[in-house]
């Protein structure tokens, strides 16, 4: 990251007590923005990218793109790293494809490579880093590049003439004699372990049927977007696993209705437009950890052929683990979203109501749920 007027960046902080939310890929209702200085000198925590680059040579050679960071860093001076990181600087609505965004920036600040040159780039994971000075919330991304791109080491950045592609044997050696910063050394191994081939290729199971759809939300509060959605599935599926996200917070800005008022809002509804026996709700609390994940919602809901969400995050979780993910099936999301009826709730603006079904407006005013919001 360029160090230039880099007091002026704000940076995408997070108190500490708020980065478990993180795991759950509900990011832009807990950050919130400082200026770069402010957060390292307060020891603030605040998220970073970390992206791991290779490339394959005309001959089908695995390189892999590492840097050595520039003499005058504050961190790790002259240490061998990752291909590039740093901060994600803060938007209103932060979420994981910004934050994406963020890291294909630093690759090409700091090693002038053009977007373009980017074939494949997936998100590995979510880590929380201690650095030198202040605790760092990185989420790391793999990336495949073309295999004919121009390096253009930034002499700012990194020292140019290590900053380059290795090969397997180069990167082992380097690994085993160099110094290398902690966190990278150890994704680099991993990567080594893997086949780069399988790691970007899209593999996913085949569907074996077609009956049962896993669909993932949180439902505060259940809406018309969220209708369309099962409505569009069960045109396909004979039957569709509802689970409730969050299952155990409530009462809360973000989520104020209990589980057991969500299950109403679903209920009251399908069952009106005559699915009573077409789907099942199911509730999965948040255990704050993203890796094992999957494997808990799984053991909640047992068998299905497809997941559906609409959250990036979810649907990346999934992916990484080769679930079949079917396609994002959206209603108007810039008005049919719970966080915009939440919002037109507690500023009294009575658009809200158009964008519930009638069952679920009734029983927001029967669990007082205006109250709740504001």
């Amino acid at each position: 990251m360029n160090e230039i007027n880099s007091s002026e960046e704000l940076l995408a902080c997070i108190n500490l007590d708020d980065i478990k939310y993180l795991e759950t890929g509900q990011i832009s209702k807990y950050i919130f923005p400082l200026p770069r200085r402010e957060a390292h000198k307060n020891k603030i925590p605040h998220l970073i990218v970390r992206l791991f680059a290779v490339s394959k040579n005309k001959n089908g050679e695995t390189l892999y793109l590492v840097q050595k960071r520039s003499k005058n860093k504050r961190g790790y001076p002259l240490y061998f790293t990752d291909s590039a990181s740093g901060h994600v600087i803060y938007e209103k609505n932060l979420d994981l494809t910004k934050i994406k965004e963020n890291a294909v920036r630093e690759l090409e600040e700091e090693f002038g490579i053009n977007p373009n040159k980017i074939k494949k780039i997936k998100f590995f994971g979510l880590k929380i880093e201690e650095d030198q000075f202040t605790p760092e919330i990185a989420y790391i991304f793999y990336t495949l590049i073309d295999s004919n791109v121009k390096l253009k080491p930034n002499p700012e950045e990194l020292e140019i003439h290590a900053s380059r592609f290795y090969t397997r044997n180069e990167l082992e050696r380097l690994l085993s004699e160099e110094k290398v910063v902690p966190y990278a050394k150890k994704y680099w191994q991993e990567i080594l372990n893997e086949k780069i081939d399988e790691l970007f290729i899209d593999s996913q199971k085949i569907i074996s049927s077609q009956k049962v759809a896993l669909f993932l939300g949180r439902f505060q509060p259940f809406h018309l977007g969220h209708l369309y959605v099962i409505e569009n599935i069960l045109q396909k599926f004979e039957k569709i696993k509802i689970g409730i996200g969050s299952s155990q917070i409530s009462r809360t800005i973000n989520d104020p209705f209990t589980v057991e008022e969500r299950k109403q809002f679903i209920h009251s509804t399908l069952n009106e437009l005559g699915y009573k026996n077409r789907y099942e709700i199911y509730e999965i609390p948040d255990i704050f950890n993203s890796e094992k994940w999957v494997d808990h919602v799984v053991s909640i809901v047992g068998k299905f052929d497809v997941v559906y969400a609409n959250s990036e995050w979810v649907r990346l979780l999934f992916e990484k683990r080769n679930f079949v993910v079917g396609e994002k099936l959206e209603k108007d999301m810039e008005n049919y979203n719970a966080s915009k009826i939440r919002k037109y709730i507690s500023e009294n603006r009575i658009e809200w109501e158009r964008l519930v079904p009638e069952t679920v407006k009734n029983l927001i005013y029967k669990f007082d749920g205006i109250n709740l919001i504001k």
